[in-house]
């Protein structure tokens, strides 16, 4: 018998989509209880009173029947936050439906994972303040890699452990190889060292400590092409979300 409880959750509109002719299943990031879909009846009909409570990106404080299997159902919302940037302004869309879904397909349903919650929360506020959506979505890259099973060293040589001299970064041996191990791979990524500064620091970085973003766009287009190359051969990860941000850069 699955286990249901009336409660008062935090949530994010993770994505929705028509159900029947009338309805909607639309999925939560809680705080609470991880990843929930809900059930809801009604909610494409004219005037349906919850219906700016389940717009995509929307925050809120939400009651709902959570369930532990299953569909869960919105009760009622006692707080919202819409962000207008976000839902006006297609490139800081596109990136924050690809964190959502980053988080998504790290994740199983119905395991609360609240630091992952509080750090989409604070990507939604930054992004629609203004900060660079492509470096947030790399920090969310970065440090979501382990939980997709790739263990990155990024702060020292794998080898020897040293700091102290110029590192550079080695897929083959998973991790930074320091100038006297450079011998190692001759294939390394031959990596600048502001490329290798930025990839330390957003790799293990708090968002809510970030006060300013301001990254080159040589140092930009570097990052993303090492970080892309790991999601293609390492995570074997291919989103349309990603591939959206992608086409859209190209329009550029």
């Amino acid at each position: 018998m699955a286990v249901q409880t009336t409660a008062q959750f935090e949530g994010i509109v993770m994505f929705r989509k028509d159900y029947r002719e009338r309805d909607q299943l639309v999925k939560f990031f809680t705080r609470e209880f991880g990843k929930k879909m809900f059930y809801i009846r009604g909610a494409r009909k004219r005037g349906f009173k919850l219906a700016a409570a389940i717009l995509p990106f929307t925050r809120g404080t939400y009651v709902g029947l959570i369930r532990e299997k299953g569909l869960c159902y919105l009760n009622a919302e006692k707080k919202l936050t819409q962000f207008e940037q976000i839902n006006q302004d297609i490139e800081r869309n596109a990136y924050i439906t690809y964190i959502l879904n980053l988080i998504d397909s790290a994740f199983s349903d119905n395991q609360a994972i609240p630091v992952w919650f509080d750090m989409a929360s604070d990507a939604l506020d930054m992004i629609n303040n203004g900060f660079d959506p492509e470096i947030i979505s790399h920090i969310f890259e970065l440090q979501l890699l382990p939980t997709f099973g790739v263990q990155q060293e990024w702060q020292q040589c794998i080898v020897c452990h040293r700091t102290d001299l110029p590192l550079d970064y080695s897929e083959a041996s998973g991790g930074m190889l320091c100038q006297n191990h450079w011998h190692i791979d001759p294939r390394r990524s031959h990596l600048d060292r502001r490329t290798i500064f930025y990839l330390q620091r957003l790799s293990s970085v708090q968002l809510k400590n970030i006060r300013s973003i301001k990254v080159r766009t040589e140092t930009k287009l570097r990052l993303k092409a090492l970080i892309d190359t790991i999601y293609q051969d390492e995570v074997g990860l291919s989103l349309k979300s990603k591939h959206f941000i992608d086409t859209m850069n190209s329009w550029n």
